[in-house]
Order: C-alpha cells, then structure tokens, then sequence
C-alpha cells in the first residue's frame, strides 16, 4: 500500500543540504519517490508501507547528519481526529519557526556586541601596553572574543561541515567553517610571529551570516504566511446539540450525523447541511470571493467558514481530512512538494556547485602564492571565494516562488495542485471552455413564452397548465418550467395519472375538461395525433430565442410553446474579453447542437466553436488542436471533462466541478466564478516569472561574484554581506508575487 508523509528537517543551509537528503531518501529501500523543498525545510516522501516505514525513512535522514523537527501524515486515513491534530501540530510548528527566528536575532546582537572591539582594531591599535608572553593583553582579549564567535556562535556551521566531511560530502556550511576556521588559525599564527591576523575577518564573517540567516527566515516566514493562515483557520472547539441541550465539545470528539449549533459571528466548525435557521456565510477563505453567500436549510456549508447573521443548527457531513479545508491544505501542501522542470537545472548545478567552490578556492590560493609569494593575501582572497559563494540562492530560487505562488492562490480560491502549473501556463496560446456548468450557469431558465395565434391561451395559462405538469416529473427541463412557475406564485393544478414518456416529455389527465395533457417535445405531439405545422413553423425560425422547445398539449390543441435555456454566467463576457487582451485564443467545446453552441459564442464573441461533441471526443477534439501546434488551457466541470482536463496542457476544474473533474484537473477553483480562471493565469505566469528572475540573478551573483573574490577585489567581511543579501534578495523579489 502506498503511503504519503511530509517529514520536517531542521539544519538545512543550502540547496546541496536538500539535494543530499533528497538522494538519501530515493536510495532508501521502499521509498518511491523523495523530493526535498529547501524553502520550507520539508520533505515530501511517497512510499510503499509494504516494503518500509515512516521511522526507517526518518532513520535515513538522521544519518545523514539532519534532525527531524515533527511529520506530518497526508494520507487519506478517515481519521476522525486527523484534522485537528495536523491543524495542532502545524501550528506549533510556525510558533516553533517564530523561536528559531527570535534565536537567530539573539545569538546576531550577541555576536556583533562581542565582534566591537575586533572591528575598532580595524581602524584604530589601542594597546595598554601589559605584555603577557611576548602579546598584548588586548591581542589576548581578541583572540577571546574570535574564539567564542568562531566556535560558540558559528558552532552550527562547523558541526553540521564535519558532519558533511564523514560522508565526503560539503555544503555552504563545509565553506563558510572553512572559511572561517582558515581565517582564524592563520590569525593565531601571525599573532605568534608579531604579524597582522584576521580576526576580524574570521568573526564578522560569522556575524554577517547570522545576520542574513535571520532575514532569511524572517522574509521565509512571510513568504508562508497564505500558508499559516490556512492552517490556523480551524476551530477546536464546538456547540453540540445533545438531548435537546447545548454542549461546548472538543472538534476530535464530533461524529458525521452530529447536530451542531452555530451562532452569529462564529465560525463553522465541520462540513455540513443546515437542517434549522437561515444566514450569510463568509465563504471568503475558501473561495476568495468577498461577497456572504445567503445559506437555507438544505444548503451545504464548510468548516472555518464564517456564520454572519442567524443562528442556524447543522448537521455534520465531513469530518477530519475528508473536509473540505482539510483537503485545500493537503492539495497546498503536496503541491510544495513538487517541482516545476525549470527547477531541475538549479538541482543540478547545486548538486556540484560547492565542490567546484572548493577547487575553486584552492587554485585561487595557489595561484596568488605563486604570484605574490605572500601567504596572507593568498589566504583572504581563496577564503573570500569561499564566503561569497552562495547556493543557498540557487536553492530558493525556485521553491521560494511557488510557495509564494501556491499560497498567494490558496487565498483567492485557487488551488495549484502542483510546481508544475506555474511552468505550464508560460506558453499557453488558447483556452477551451466546456459550455454546460461552465460558460454557463448550469441553471435551466425560461427565455420565452408564445402562445399559439390559432387559440386564445395567455402566457400565464400555459405556463400554469406546463407547471403543473412539471411538478410531477424529475427532467431538468420540467423543473425549470415549475421553478419559474412558483417564482411568479402562479397557483398550480392537480393533475391526475402522470406519467413520463421517455425522450418525448410528460403526460396527465385534467378532470376538469376531460382532457389529456402534455408537456414535451414535437414527439409527444406526433403522439398525441396532434397537428405540428405551427410547431414545425418554431424550430425552424431563427429569429427566435436559442434554446430547448417545450410544446404545450391540451387535448388535441397544441396551445403554446416555452422556450428554455441555460443561463450564460454574468462574468463570462468580461472574462473571454480579459483573455483576448492577454492574447489568448478561446474556443467553446459542447455536446449542444450547433445552433445553440454558436449563439452562446456570438453572444461571448468567441470565433471557434465544437459542437456536438460526443464525451469521448472531446479530448481527442483538443489532442488534433495540440498536434496542430496549440498550447491549450480546458476549463470544464463534470465527469465527461475529466479526460480532457488531463489531455490539455493545463487542465481547470471549476469549484462546481465533481470529484472526478477535480482529481483531474491540475488547478482546481473553489468558486463557481470564471473571473478566477484569469486570476490563476496571471498567477501562474506571475509565478513562473519571478522564478526566472530569481534563477538569473542567483546564476548572475555567483558568476559575477567568484571571480571577483578570486581576483581580489573583495574581501572575506564584504563577501559574508553579499552572500547574505542574495539570500534575502531572491526572497524579497519573490515576496513581490503577493503585491500585484
């Protein structure tokens, strides 16, 4: 059986850290497949339960010199308590990040209080003129201050070097303690021969680095905040309806079918269906849609959704990871799991970057002894190769962005189920709208009444006597006609011995004119031996509104005819628009006859049109389009779509969509409004963007950056600064995803 978990590590530096782990895991026995997230410390491990177990894979990361903070099961357990304990453990985990950042800032202004009188050496030799062993007794205070900076505040880097050394490996910490330590020794030496050491440079190194690894989390920390606050939008506690009281219980301990209780301003605890009481609900969280949504009895609502104005009692439907704000967080979470393609480039070069900086480093040194013959300036330039190299870049470039990205959609309603979206969308030249459910509502309505000029039926008549019919039948067209019937509060008759015909429509029998009849198409009529010239006469007018003819039948009278159709959505002109200036080709796809697909076009102002579709063919329809060179975006919603969702490039499932749709497609949208399939593209290419920016500058800073260490224009204290800023700058230009 295969199983998923997300595991956290603590001690990664660089992206060589993750690389390592990754490897570590895809060797171990079991495990299927292992990809390790630099920006969010995690690991995301698909495995077979079969073969090995959640300690054996966590045993293959401890050996590999890395600690493991607290996991996180994903699997589809139907664990009652699975929700509140992942919520729980999720939450200590961000109060845990906030420690590790407040940590860092300490062990910062303690380091750079100590480094004080090593950086006024700079600038100013003062000397109390007491010798002990032939030194200073400032030149010993230094040396004091250095060794606790080295080793107490850069312990870290040095453990976690050794630790990569055992296993003939390195990492940016193997650099910045070999840095550090070459710099610190060579000082102790040149001390002892009455030379100049570098202390200062072996300390501010340590400093400057701390300082950039607590921006560095502090701008990762923001860089996860949609994250956060998806994680702590559960409630833990709840009013349970018991013997006809009300009872404050813990979330873990509600069962489906439970009543729940939910009063003005509170949040809804679980997934469920009102069963007493009205109200607006805050849908915002799950849908990004700012507007309350007014809920009735029977209507569904969702955990963590925010009940507005009435007290309303729910029954409970969902519970644990089968809710629905369970599943945004699984979805968030595996999609931070993986990598977009472009990702594979920094993967690799990450993967040899700090051996070649050795090398590097080494030839540095060798060639400006052999130059100079002056083993200090050899040391600081070699060291100053080492400090300014910077995979951590490298490493965040990419997952920084679609963690941003990813978290930045969450918000709006927009879930990415994988890195690999961002990267899809960047050629993307047409997008292809299933019509039913998508382009429109869904919602059958009735566009037009007309009587029949040959008998004296007004328009309420028929639509009473069609009403009256359709309250007794379950077809989508009936309903519609008895919908629109009780929103006009049209009085209704009894008709006796309905029966529905299959294909042809809806039959009774009125007592009161000893009459039968019929709601239906022109069959029914032929059925009823009823004359359809004037039936004939309406489908064929194409002057007339679009849509499905209801005949009307009263005895052998055909009295009328009632126009129905389905409801263009309100926004959908605005968005086909909004895609044309994007450059965007767009395209109707639909079962519907070629007479109502192209009128829904015209009226959207769409140039291609694929009618009459069968569902099997649909995905076929958009395979032609792609072999003929088309980059192609499918939005649908029901089960026939599923195989399209998958064939296209990229595949959007609507918020109404089924299960299946939704499984299929790889951005699924939580509201049923089309506006949000614009937003997910220009979130997709906004994403894919800022990770090319961050890949350029991480290639260009390190290019640029190592030969001007290795020449000599910089030294060991500046490069620390510089490899620090381009950390936190590959983190704050990605952070500029959330502002557009």
């Amino acid at each position: 059986m295969n199983k998923k978990i997300i595991i956290n590590i603590k001690g990664m530096t660089c992206a060589s850290c993750s690389a390592s782990n990754e490897k570590a895991l895809n060797k171990t026995q079991g495990v299927l497949s292992a990809n390790v997230n630099f920006a969010s410390k995690k690991a995301y491990v698909e495995y077979n339960s079969e073969i090995t177990d959640e300690l054996k894979i966590k045993e293959a990361i401890i050996k590999n010199g890395y600690k493991i903070e607290s996991d996180i099961d994903i699997e589809h357990n139907h664990n009652k308590h699975a929700m509140t304990h992942n919520i729980k453990m999720k939450n200590g985990e961000h109060k845990h990040g906030g420690e590790d950042i407040k940590k860092s800032w300490r062990a910062f202004l303690m380091s750079a209080i100590l480094s004080l009188p090593l950086v006024l050496e700079m600038f100013y030799k003062y000397r109390i003129g007491i010798n002990i062993y032939n030194m200073d007794l400032i030149m010993w205070l230094h040396i004091l201050l250095a060794t606790i900076i080295v080793f107490y505040f850069g312990w870290r880097f040095h453990k976690m070097a050794f630790k990569q050394a055992k296993k003939f490996q390195a990492n940016m910490d193997s650099l910045i303690s070999m840095g550090t330590l070459a710099a610190y020794f060579y000082s102790l030496w040149a001390l002892v021969i009455n030379k100049e050491g570098y202390l200062e440079a072996a300390s501010l190194i340590i400093v400057l680095i701390i300082l950039g690894k607590y921006f560095e989390a502090k701008s990762t920390g923001q860089a996860g905040e949609a994250m956060k606050k998806l994680m702590e939008l559960g409630v833990k506690k709840a009013k349970i309806v018991f013997n006809g009281e009300e009872k404050e219980v813990d979330i873990s301990e509600i069962k489906v079918g439970d009543i729940l209780i939910v009063k003005p301003s509170e949040k809804i605890p679980l997934d469920g269906i009102i069963i007493e009481g009205e109200s607006s609900i805050d849908e915002s969280m799950l849908t990004g849609e700012s507007l309350p949504i007014d809920k009735t009895i029977n209507s569904k609502v969702f955990g963590a959704t925010i009940n507005q104005d009435g007290i309303i009692k729910i029954k409970v439907t969902e519970i644990g990871e089968a809710t629905v704000l369970s599943q945004i967080i699984k979805t968030v979470e595996e999609a931070l799991g993986t990598k977009a393609p472009i990702q594979k480039l920094a993967d690799i070069i990450s993967g040899i970057f700090v051996p070649i900086v050795i090398i590097i480093s080494i030839i540095t040194f060798t060639v400006w002894i052999i130059l100079t013959n002056n083993i200090s300036v050899s040391l600081i330039n070699a060291i100053a190769v080492l400090i300014i190299a910077c995979p951590c870049a490298l490493g965040l470039a990419t997952p920084i962005a679609i963690m941003i990205g990813t978290g930045k959609g969450a918000k709006n309603g927009i879930l990415f189920k994988s890195g690999e979206s961002f990267e899809k969308a960047k050629n993307i030249n047409m997008i292809i709208f299933d019509k039913t459910g998508t382009l429109t509502k869904g919602e059958l309505r009735i566009k037009k009444i007309i009587n029949n000029p040959q008998y004296n039926f007004s328009e309420e008549k028929i639509i009473k006597i069609a009403a009256s019919l359709g309250k007794n039948s379950e077809h989508p067209l009936s309903r519609a006609v008895y919908k629109y019937a009780k929103e006009k509060n049209i009085i209704l008759k009894n008709f006796k011995n309905a029966k529905e015909i299959k294909g042809k429509g809806v039959l009774a029998f009125c007592s009161e004119h000893n009459e039968i009849i019929g709601l239906g198409n022109i069959k029914l009529l032929e059925e009823l031996k009823i004359e359809t010239n004037w039936a004939k006469d309406i489908l064929t007018d194409d002057h007339l509104e679009v849509g499905t003819q209801l005949f009307v039948a009263h005895g052998d009278k055909n009295i009328g005819v009632i126009i129905v159709a389905d409801v263009l959505r309100e926004e959908a002109k605005k968005v086909v628009s909004n895609l044309k200036n994007m450059g965007l080709e767009t395209a109707i796809i639909t079962g519907d006859n070629k007479k109502i697909a192209k009128n829904v076009a015209y009226e959207l102002n769409i140039q291609n049109v694929f009618a009459e579709v069968l569902p099997d063919e649909k995905s076929f329809a958009i395979k032609k389009l792609q072999e003929a060179g088309k980059k192609i975006i499918f939005v649908g919603d029901g089960i026939n779509d599923a195989p399209s969702l998958v064939q296209a490039d990229l595949g959007i499932a609507m918020g109404n969509a089924t299960d299946i749709a939704k499984e299929a497609g790889q951005i699924t949208l939580m509201a049923n409004n089309l506006e949000k399939v614009v937003e997910a593209i220009k979130i997709s290419k906004l994403t894919f963007k800022t990770i090319k920016q961050n890949l350029f500058w991480a290639f260009i800073y390190n290019i640029v950056a190592i030969p001007l260490a290795a020449f000599g224009f910089l030294n060991p204290i500046i490069a620390a600064g510089a490899m620090s800023f381009s950390d936190v700058s590959i983190v704050i230009n990605s952070l500029r995803i959330y502002k557009k």
